[in-house]
């Protein structure tokens, strides 16, 4: 059996009415006031479609789970940093210190929308950068990067249901060490900035990590705890991440561009990072 759970900050009766209508649910379940479970669900690929796409227009999560779905079964989280478990595109922000962000802004959307090749556009990117005071990272740390909301529930959540947690992101070690120690992550690999005589030199020390090294470390990762691929649940926001998430057995988009949310499992567009702890039977709401 399958259920449909529907999530939203305001998750009233008239915007939910369209996707019942769609589901045909045996039974309903309130879990909270912005959660809601759908038992007994059509589970057609036409359905599911119908209701994604109904939902997504209402500002509805909808996720089709099936039932004793369990957090505790899994492995592992993997995870993007840049605008999944962060805030901001930490490159963008970096060169807005230099009144360069306009120009670093357009390079990286272009690439989370898959457009350009990610090396590419990410040797483009840093290329822009030099002569950026390298303390200008602890700066954007300090002043403009935040946890994107429901981060530590859901890391304090996974980590005690037994899963290891990895932040692999195409960002920059400066920060992603930082964030791995501030949620107590499992490992975190990036890639790292070049510096001389306390400056950015345009360039980046050793290979890229991009979406195929992405993957590599998802399944050195699992691999390492004795565990498989299809025991992970990866989560990103752009078309770097797909790789990772089609290695993993579960892939989450994260208010995330067009090509990742239609690609993925699952999708969170409305709620916070621990809007996905909803779907499983061994995480009270």
């Amino acid at each position: 059996m399958t259920r449909l759970v529907l999530q939203a900050p305001d998750l009233d009766s008239e915007r939910v009415a369209p996707i019942l209508a769609l589901a045909r649910p045996q039974r309903e379940e309130g879990v909270t006031e912005t959660v809601l479970r759908l038992h007994g669900v059509a589970d057609d690929e036409a359905t599911r479609i119908a209701v994604r796409d109904t939902a997504f227009e209402m500002g509805i999560d909808a996720a089709f789970i099936p039932d004793e779905f369990l957090l505790s079964s899994w492995k592992a989280l993997v995870m993007d940093m840049d605008s999944t478990m962060i805030n901001i595109e930490c490159i963008d922000e970096i060169a807005g210190m230099i009144n360069r962000k306009a120009e670093v802004s357009e390079i990286t959307e272009s690439a989370m929308r898959g457009e350009i090749d990610f090396k590419e556009s990410l040797r483009r990117r840093v290329a822009l950068l030099e002569g950026t005071p390298v303390d200008a990272l602890s700066r954007v740390y300090a002043e403009r990067l935040q946890l994107n909301p429901g981060a530590e529930r859901l890391i304090a959540t996974v980590h005690a249901a037994g899963l290891k947690t990895l932040l692999v992101s195409g960002g920059f070690t400066f920060f992603t060490d930082r964030v791995r120690n501030r949620l107590q992550l499992t490992a975190a690999y990036s890639n790292t900035l070049a510096e001389a005589d306390g400056h950015l030199t345009g360039k980046l020390v050793g290979d890229i990590l991009d979406a195929e090294a992405k993957a590599t470390h998802l399944r050195a990762f699992v691999a390492k705890y004795d565990a498989q691929p299809s025991q992970a649940i990866a989560l990103g926001d752009g078309a770097n991440d797909l790789k990772m998430m089609a290695a993993a057995g579960m892939g989450v988009a994260y208010h995330a561009k067009p090509v990742v949310r239609h690609t993925a499992s699952q999708a969170l567009n409305v709620s916070g990072l621990d809007g996905m702890l909803a779907w499983f039977d061994d995480v009270s709401a």
